[in-house]
């Protein structure tokens, strides 16, 4: 199989999973978000610096970012990581706010017709978002973003202690390596 037709069943099966998870019961504890998001401070590059472990991310070992651009009234996302044969793979697709969140909770496609929840449920490090722990209703994915390849340890613990008050098995999440960030 060539390796456009591996990362097409690659990403098919990751977008089958996510729908499914969408489909799954959800805890019983509503999952709170942020108030409100800027959309335009948000926009930008965030490296990953933990993360739920998950199927459509299994190729991933390294070098995690994601950049997200307004265009519009929908906001283009590009995810990129590093393969273990220290290639680059990325991915673009697009995300729309879910409205009367406040910008906080977003509707992400990679595959449309289908998407996944993406909401924000915490930001800290002032008032340029120097880090972000984003999840979705079932609790089932995970990630904490910061804007600097590295995060300090005091803020990575910040939004551990938030993703475990929100339900989140803190234990769960496991730290993305970030050798030659993609820039």
């Amino acid at each position: 199989m060539n390796q456009h037709m591996k990362r097409f069943a690659a990403l098919t099966a990751g977008v089958a999973l996510a729908t499914l998870a969408g489909c799954a019961s959800t805890p019983s504890t509503p999952l709170p978000t942020v108030p409100a998001v800027d959309l335009a401070r948000y926009a930008g590059a965030w490296y990953e610096v933990a993360s739920l472990p998950n199927r459509f991310q299994k190729q991933c070992v390294a070098d995690t970012q994601a950049r997200y651009r307004q265009t519009g009234a929908d906001i283009e996302v590009v995810n990129r990581c590093r393969t273990a044969d220290g290639k680059v793979d990325d991915i673009t697709g697009v995300a729309k706010v879910v409205p009367d969140s406040g910008n906080a909770k977003l509707r992400v496609s990679f595959f449309r017709p289908f998407y996944g929840d993406y909401w924000i449920l915490a930001l800290g490090g002032g008032t340029d978002y120097g880090w972000v722990l984003v999840g979705e209703p079932t609790r089932k994915f995970g990630w904490v973003l910061s804007r600097k390849p590295t995060l300090a340890p005091a803020d990575l613990e910040a939004a551990l202690a938030r993703a475990e008050a929100l339900g989140y098995a803190r234990s769960a999440f496991k730290a993305t390596p970030q050798t030659r960030p993609l820039d």
